[in-house]
């Protein structure tokens, strides 16, 4: 069995009583790496001589007594849109191929001082944009579950090494479903906390009123202790909450009794697989054998989140993205006589085609004459949204449906149909324009492929949420099955 599927108490029992040692964890990781990742391709980079070096420092460490940190030893993988210093971060675009991290993000800053071991940098659609890792600027990842498959997006690389054993957990970006629906498509654990709580700073900004960073791990105790590590107030972000931390690992009760579910009958109708709804139901069932109750309810505004979306993310992308010019950033084109022509080129070789058609997209809601008629009303629907589930959260504790209304599909199926593969988030850019926090656990399979249940919390509510999810995976078994590679 692997060391990745004991239990993180487990694993610092062992190590505290010298029966294992750092370096054996990341040993176990660096091996799983060799053996898998030339058909998965979860990793953009990986830095073997500073994991050993990391490992042999902590051990060292240890034997003379040190205090171990929350997350002490472990292996972990950091999306490749967070800054590491001294380490290439390219967002997977051609873009920044050249350009190294001066500065640790501030979630890099905190994994250090929880003393995790950083093992390397994961893939991801270029910018965060995309929802099947398809349009990595380097290669696509694969869906350890079956390898014609897409892991998800645009987390896709670190749900991916998660789910092959090839790190213990690891770190995402969710802007509109990039944590949670690749967590649902390779049968991972994946929270978005409630913006705000984890600092973006150091994060590569696609559209900066939405992206949070979260984890992802094999089971919900394990993203209590990741959150736990990573949560909190940052002077360096302007939209950082203020916020007391709760203790999340003790939220972890099992009890839910008396919890009140909703269940919005927008998430269950048109274009959800009979299959994933099926699943749902099930899951429903065990939580009302734990003691819950659950009824339908309404949230009337959800069919217009994903033009929502596309119109402010993309305004959000257009501006973010300017700053990548070819002069203070990234590649620069050889083929210009003048300023505006090294502009013109630097982006058009750099960018991809996703990037380029929301940067257009974005412009243009931005543009004289246009911007009332989209960028403005669409902030108007956002608010709506957000009262949607303000109303549903006067007489209920959390709400459940689908991550996302179907399992994996398969590479190439949608690539040239963007419309169908924005709507692949739809039942997760809702609870993005809202800011609430949500997490996406295993609850079934269809086909060999794993579905993910998402359930949603009241701002800052998180550990209701890990609470649910983790009497959830009490009672099942879904959390413990492993792709075969």
């Amino acid at each position: 069995m692997s060391l990745f599927e004991r239990k993180l108490q487990e694993i610092h029992n062992d190590l505290a009583d010298r029966t294992l040692s750092v370096q054996d964890l990341v040993n176990e990781s660096l091996y799983r790496i060799q053996e898998v990742d030339p058909k998965v391709k979860a990793f953009l980079s990986v830095d073997e001589e500073g994991a050993r070096q990391a490992a042999l420092s902590l051990d060292e460490q240890l034997a003379k007594g040190g205090e171990r940190g929350l997350l002490y030893g472990l292996p972990a993988g950091i999306k490749d849109n967070m800054n590491t210093e001294g380490w290439k971060t390219t967002c997977a675009s051609k873009f920044l191929s050249n350009h190294t991290s001066i500065y640790d993000a501030t979630v890099v800053r905190k994994l250090r001082e929880a003393q995790s071991v950083t093992i390397g940098k994961l893939n991801m659609d270029e910018f965060a944009m995309g929802g099947s890792n398809e349009n990595s600027g380097f290669h696509p990842s694969y869906n350890p579950w079956n390898l014609d498959y897409v892991p998800g997006g645009s987390s896709g690389g670190s749900a991916a090494a998660v789910a092959a054993g090839e790190v213990y957990f690891a770190l995402g970006s969710d802007t509109g479903g990039s944590i949670r629906q690749p967590a649902a498509y390779c049968g991972v654990v994946g929270l978005k906390p409630t913006y705000g709580l984890v600092s973006r700073f150091g994060l590569v900004a696609f559209a900066s009123s939405l992206d949070q960073i979260g984890p992802i791990t094999k089971n919900v105790e394990d993203t209590a202790y990741v959150l736990q590590a990573i949560a909190g107030h940052d002077p360096l972000d302007s939209t950082s909450l203020k916020s007391t931390i709760p203790d999340y690992i003790s939220s972890l009760t099992g009890d839910v009794k008396n919890l009140r579910i909703a269940v919005p009958k927008e998430y269950m109708g048109e274009g959800v697989s009979p299959q994933v709804k099926e699943s749902v139901l099930s899951a429903l069932k065990v939580l009302e054998g734990l003691g819950a109750t659950w009824e339908e309810v309404s949230l009337p505004h959800t069919e217009y989140a994903v033009a929502t979306y596309y119109l402010l993310a993309s305004s959000e992308a257009s501006s973010n993205l300017a700053r990548f010019d070819g002069v203070r950033y990234g590649v620069r084109t050889d083929n210009a006589d003048n300023l505006i022509e090294l502009y013109r080129k630097s982006r058009s070789e750099g960018f991809g085609a996703e990037v380029k058609r929301r940067i257009m997209l974005g412009t243009y809601a931005l543009s004289s004459g246009y911007y009332d008629a989209y960028y403005l009303k669409a902030q108007k629907v956002r608010t709506l949204i957000k009262q949607d589930f303000e109303k549903v959260f006067e007489q209920y504790d959390v709400i459940i449906g689908p991550t996302a209304p179907t399992p994996a599909f398969r590479i190439g199926e949608q690539v040239d149909d963007p419309l169908t593969m924005y709507l692949n988030d739809i039942l997760t850019i809702p609870v993005s324009l809202a800011g609430i926090p949500a997490i996406s656990i295993p609850c079934g399979a269809v086909d060999g492929l794993p579905v993910g249940l998402q359930i949603i919390g009241k701002a800052l509510d998180e550990a209701t949420v890990l609470r649910t999810a983790h009497a959830f995976e009490q009672h099942t078994e879904f959390h413990k099955a492993r792709p075969q590679l």
